[in-house]
């Protein structure tokens, strides 16, 4: 298929017009390859109980790489399939060579074919100087690039065509794509269009057709849907509309059933809406009701984490949701006016409502579900490079990226720490610059080679040429440098660096411009996208009164604040940028936006991501083969020698932060108490060992440390072992005090506050996004998210992806007043997020110091007046009832039995497995005393009516449970049960049964009743369940528990940080915020797009 277009953009003419490459990172004779050292290494990914969920052997990777870069390589970058071998089979990549020699030869493949280089010469240097930034982690393309780029070129890998399109460089034509990897699909970021037509090409349901193409290749998509009609307008056809909300439901339930990439939690969705469509009131509040919802179903006993039933059964849960709101509507706001909404159709007012009452209802909304985010629409479209081909609607998931509706973005993102000099304290401006130049290059070459979702996303994106050159590690890079993360001396240096990156990628685009022609809708655009570039320039020479319309004025960079070399670069960068835009034009209508760097931030072993500070002071590094090492942050040690302390100094306070990692010399709980409590040497030795990497003593010093015998000695019981709420330090007498003042000495506060030798001047250098450890009391605070934002926005093309992080004590206002700060700072948007405020919590979450409930008063004075035991009750009833034959009698006193409910927040494990080649969830839900209280059970398979009576099933037995029925009655009437489904069952110790009700009281009488006698495999250890609770016992051998306690500490301890983030749906790690999503520090996974 093909169509003629006429405005065709000339190649230019290999080896005449190109770029001209220099060398700068690589020498002359010498392999990019050969400048590293290289090493094997296992990849071993571990869920929270230790079970490995990917292993794959002999990786090479570079020596400097960290393990968690070598896992992200080696489970979501190395082609699995396909991949040529020496003896003429095929099968997967091993090394890191392959995969960057597979991107950086397709790139230097298509830009040789289109003119992008002067001599075969350049190609060669441009190769080598790409590959030496990827080995040494300066950079990264997104992680489609990863996925598909070269796998035609490089391995021959072709496929069935996806439906995609492409206009082919040498006609100008559009054509549909005729295999899936001939060209790649390298952009992560997309913005749709919607038009108000139901079932038509562009309409309503064909934007769901749209989407999944888009979220099958695990990308990102954003659109504006308020061209749709609010509820109750007029149709053409007569009758009224359903309305926005309606439709909005079926693509969040179409959205969620696809999911980005086929694995993720959710689709990566912006669902953005105009602040003046009639239905905006309903958006505004659509998922603070649906989070009431979910209140209401987990108050009912549903499980509360983002997998569960109470968040499956609302709408809502598959988008971030964004109000784009003009200027005008802040002037209505200010003279406290109505606001107009008006219909779709013809723009006439349909009625007004009060502005202050709508943003106050932002305020609400925001505070209960930390949705929606701002759009500042004026401010959007006071910056677009491209007015006169319509103005910029939406954005992506993350926000971005905000340009035209069909358009797509491919990312880059160079990791800033590798440029900076630790020793002279200087930033390589040089080797910078010439990185941003490269990597413009392989963006615009990834325009060229990519093929697109639709027709028009393809047309648009070879017109405009979009790209998103950005950053990570901005955080680290502050604090090495020895800056606060909130202070005018990092925001301006953060400016700087921006300011250089986006001028250098403008100046490229119009050394392109000048070889290969501008792109093809920049004519018509000519002198908008010049008087945006003077405007970029006017804020790094901080010229208030120069600006060309804009409402707000961006903060310009402080020159008193900011190194004079950076200074200049950042001047000459946009001097150059527009003298060589004026005269040649330029190649791309954007060059830049900061991206969450996610997934690539990790491989590139970043810290932090875009613009963000750190999480954290003290973290774990992963150790090859699994397990942890507790570590300081890299970029405190190194803060603190900038800041002028001594190795000594440096030491005492690292250890004050991280602990001394050994009980000998610690106050109270050592070695010599704890032999004198009867603990034996090797004991307390296989206790100390623990200490290094332990975040809490009471990780190292368990039950699990000692020899039966000493159990006995000790007077702890069996069940106390299985108890994960025992406290070994509290059963030998030690106070919560004495725990605490150890524990400070042993695994550290977490925190540099009170550290000896630390100028209270100094503090702010180590602040981070929260409070570090159970003393730290210091945070960036929410506006300091902010300022920082503002200083590095007037720099980039598009925008930037940050959630502002406030804590759970924060109130509307507060939240209204982030929004407000946002919009007078000239940013494009803002999203919030105040910690709590989902009601899903991470399953492996707990509360560590639980107290015995008291028994009520009233209860045992009642039991005291009449001087009977509970056990005299019991035996008394049971006498009667054996001696009684009336059964009237019988059931009067069966209703004096309440029906115990459960807690609403509560334990249970989750259960997959296959009876009969049939897949079978069985989830339970348990008392606080570990005793079952309610089963559920799922098979996606079977038929409704099979699967319904399933459910009632289960819920008569949940009943039953509840009002006493003992499980081993249920049990012995219900195995043995014989229909189909049956046969062979895939579980580690039950391998057939006779049905799926057979299989269920199996698996229940093996885990709650010790019944090892109704499984054909019997475990080789006590059998105890847990799923929700941390310390998970079930089916592993006892020298197995102190593996998998040392690595659950970092998930509770994560937890702590991340309030109510969620927990990996690869893994089940618990996952921090990374821009508006949230990514996975054990196994690399982003819960949004690529």
């Amino acid at each position: 298929m093909c169509k003629s277009k006429t405005n065709r953009v000339s190649a230019g003419s290999s080896g005449k017009h190109g770029l001209h490459i220099r060398r700068l990172f690589t020498r002359e004779g010498v392999s990019a390859f050969d400048q590293f050292t290289y090493e094997l290494r296992d990849s071993i990914i571990r869920n929270p109980q230790g079970d490995p969920i990917f292993e794959m052997r002999g990786v090479e990777v570079p020596a400097g790489w960290s393990q968690v870069a070598t896992d992200i390589l080696a489970q979501k970058y190395f082609r699995r399939t396909g991949v040529p071998r020496t003896d003429g089979t095929t099968g997967g990549e091993t090394s890191v060579r392959q995969v960057v020699h597979r991107l950086t030869s397709c790139w230097v493949e298509w830009g040789k074919r289109y003119g992008y280089f002067q001599e075969e010469r350049d190609a060669h240097i441009f190769y080598e100087e790409l590959v030496y930034m990827l080995l040494a982690q300066m950079a990264a393309p997104n992680s489609p690039q990863w996925f598909n780029t070269g796998l035609y070129s490089v391995y021959g890998i072709t496929g069935q065509p996806q439906g995609h399109y492409y206009v082919d460089p040498d006609t100008g034509e559009l054509r549909q794509s005729a295999s899936a990897y001939e060209r790649p699909q390298p952009h992560a970021c997309f913005i749709l269009s919607v038009k108000d037509d139901l079932v038509n090409p562009g309409g309503i349901m064909d934007l769901w057709v749209r989407e999944a193409r888009i979220f099958k290749y695990g990308s990102g998509v954003g659109t504006n849907y308020s061209s749709i009609r609010g509820e109750h307008e007029r149709l053409s056809g007569g009758g009224y509309s359903s309305g926005l909300m309606s439709f909005l439901k079926i693509g969040d339930r179409a959205a969620g059933a696809i999911k980005s990439g086929g694995t993720t939690r959710r689709a990566a969705k912006m669902v953005c809406l105009d602040i003046d469509h009639p239905e905006i009131e309903s958006f505004i509040l659509w998922k603070a009701k649906e989070e009431q919802k979910v209140a209401a179903l987990i108050a009912a006993g549903y499980p509360s984490d983002y997998e569960g039933e109470a968040y499956a059964t609302v709408s809502g849960q598959n988008s971030n949701n964004s109000v784009r709101v003009p200027d005008t509507f802040f002037s209505a706001l200010a003279q406290n006016r109505n606001w107009d909404l008006r219909a779709r159709t013809d723009g006439s007012v349909i009625r007004s409502v009060s502005a202050q009452k709508l943003w106050e209802d932002i305020g609400d909304a925001a505070w209960h579900c930390a949705d929606p985010g701002l759009q500042f629409d004026t401010t959007i479209n006071d910056w677009h490079t491209c007015p006169n081909g319509g103005r910029i609607r939406a954005s992506n998931p993350c926000s971005e990226y905000m340009f035209l509706d069909d358009t797509a973005c491919n990312l880059a993102s160079l990791n800033l720490i590798r440029f900076y000099d630790e020793v002279t304290g200087r930033f390589n401006v040089e080797a910078y610059e010439h990185a941003c130049r490269l990597w413009t290059v392989v963006l615009e070459i990834s325009v060229l080679m990519a093929q697109y979702p639709s027709e028009e996303v393809a047309q648009n994106s070879y017109d405009y040429r979009t790209l998103g050159l950005g950053y990570a590690n901005l955080g680290s890079l502050l604090m090495v440098a020895g800056m606060a993360y909130d202070s005018p001396e990092a925001r301006a240096f953060a400016a700087s660096l921006t300011a250089i990156m986006t001028g250098t990628a403008y100046a490229t685009s119009a050394e392109m411009a000048s070889a290969l022609g501008p792109f093809a809708k920049f004519k018509e655009n000519r002198d908008a996208m010049l008087r945006v570039i003077r405007n970029h320039r006017y804020a790094a020479y901080h010229a208030d009164d120069a600006y060309e319309g804009l409402s707000v004025k961006p903060e310009g960079i402080d020159a008193g604040r900011c190194p004079d070399y950076l200074l200049k670069a950042a001047c000459h960068a946009w001097d150059n940028a527009l003298q060589e835009g004026e005269r040649h034009g330029f190649r791309n209508a954007q060059v830049s936006v900061i991206a969450p760097t996610g997934t690539i931030g990790l491989v590139m072993d970043c810290d932090t991501t875009g613009v963000e500070p750190d999480f954290a002071l003290v973290k774990f590094k992963k150790l090859a083969g699994g397990g942890y090492f507790k570590i300081v942050n890299q970029s405190v040690s190194k803060a603190l020698k900038r800041l002028g302390y001594s190795p000594g100094q440096i030491q005492d306070i690292e250890q004050y932060a991280k602990g001394h990692g050994t009980l000998y010399g610690a106050p109270v709980i050592n070695h010599e108490t704890l032999e004198a409590k009867g603990l034996s040497k090797a004991e307390i030795r296989a206790i100390d060992s623990l200490c290094l990497s332990a975040f809490d003593i009471r990780y190292a010093v368990t039950v699990w440390s000692l020899q039966d015998e000493s159990l006995q000695k000790l007077g702890i019981t069996t069940a106390q072992k299985k108890d994960p709420d025992f406290s070994l330090l509290e059963h030998l007498g030690f106070t919560e005090e004495q725990i605490e003042e150890a524990n400070a000495f042993v695994c550290g506060t977490m925190t540099v506050e009170g550290a000896p030798h630390l100028r209270e001047e100094h503090l702010p250098v180590f602040d981070c996004a929260n409070r570090c450890g159970k003393i730290g009391q210091r945070f960036i605070e929410p506006l300091g998210h902010i300022r920082m934002m503002a200083a590095v926005q007037p720099f980039i093309s598009g925008a930037i992806s940050k959630t502002i992080n406030l804590p759970h004590e924060s109130t509307r206002k507060d939240i209204l007043e982030a929004y407000h700060f946002g919009w007078e700072k000239g940013l494009k948007a803002v999203a919030i997020y105040r910690d709590g405020s989902k009601l899903s919590q991470p399953l492996s979450a707990r509360t560590k110091k639980k107290d015995a409930p008291a028994a009520p008063a009233a209860l045992t004075q009642e039991i005291n007046s009449e001087l009977l035991t509970a056990d005299q009750v019991l035996d008394a009833a049971r006498r009667i009832i054996q001696s009684s034959s009336d059964t009237v009698f019988k059931r009067q006193l069966s209703n004096i039995v309440q029906r115990k409910r459960l807690p609403a927040r509560r334990s249970g494990f989750t259960q997959k497995a296959k009876v009969g080649g049939q897949t079978i969830f069985v989830r339970t839900g348990e008392y606080d005393d570990g005793t079952l209280g309610e089963i559920f059970i799922d098979m996606h398979k079977e038929g409704a009516s099979f699967r319904s009576l399933l459910n009632c099933f289960a819920i008569a037995v949940s009943i039953g449970l509840q009002y006493g029925v003992p499980l081993e009655e249920l049990t012995e009437k219900f195995i043995f049960t014989r229909f189909e489904p049956s046969g062979p069952v895939e579980h580690p110790n039950i391998r057939s049964a006779t049905s799926v009700i057979d299989y269920i009281f199996r698996l229940l009488a093996l885990e709650y009743l010790d019944r090892t006698d109704l499984v054909q495999v019997p475990p080789q250890a006590p059998v105890s369940h847990k799923s929700s609770v941390p310390i998970e016992v079930r089916h592993t051998q006892p020298s197995e528990i102190n593996t998998e306690l040392a690595g659950q500490q970092t998930q509770d301890y994560l937890a702590g940080m991340m309030g109510d983030a969620p927990v990996c749906h690869n893994c089940g790690h618990i996952t921090i915020r990374s821009g508006s999503c949230y990514k996975c520090l054990n196994c690399g996974t982003s819960l949004g797009c690529s």
